[in-house]
């Protein structure tokens, strides 16, 4: 599988919730670079952040449009986050089930046929105004 295609799978795992299936595509020193905060390394600390993000967040991805580097170990994905805010996460707005719909993008490599990194990108304060 290319870097393309493995992405593309990676992200339709995300929207078919299959959260064990995108865990397997990741490589275990897997470096996730948060919106906020330090970077995470490791396929337990990834691991740890997913389950949170599936307690706090329903989220679904949307107008997807992919990019590539002549190398073929990068791509970068613009989308629409369409999202439920479903349990309040610490240091944010109170949760009630408030829907979002919220522009990003994502740069992430494969080496050897895994993701190696994962960088996700977003407007955090238009978020917080759409959910307060």
């Amino acid at each position: 599988m290319t870097a393309l295609e493995t992405v593309k799978e990676y992200y339709k795992r995300f929207n078919a919730k299959d959260f064990d299936g995108m865990l397997a595509m990741l490589d275990p020193n897997i470096r996730h670079e948060p919106n906020q905060g330090e970077p995470r390394i490791g396929l337990a600390l990834f691991t740890e952040f997913m389950r949170m993000m599936d307690e706090s967040y329903e989220e679904t991805l949307t107008d997807m449009v992919f990019y590539t580097e002549a190398n073929g170990e990068r791509v970068a994905a613009e989308f629409t986050v369409n999202g439920i805010y479903k349990k309040a996460d610490e240091g944010f707005p109170p949760a009630h089930g408030q829907s979002y719909v919220l522009p990003a993008a994502s740069f992430l490599e494969v080496k050897n046929g895994k993701i190696t990194r994962v960088a996700t990108f977003y407007n955090l304060p238009l978020w917080i105004k759409l959910v307060s």
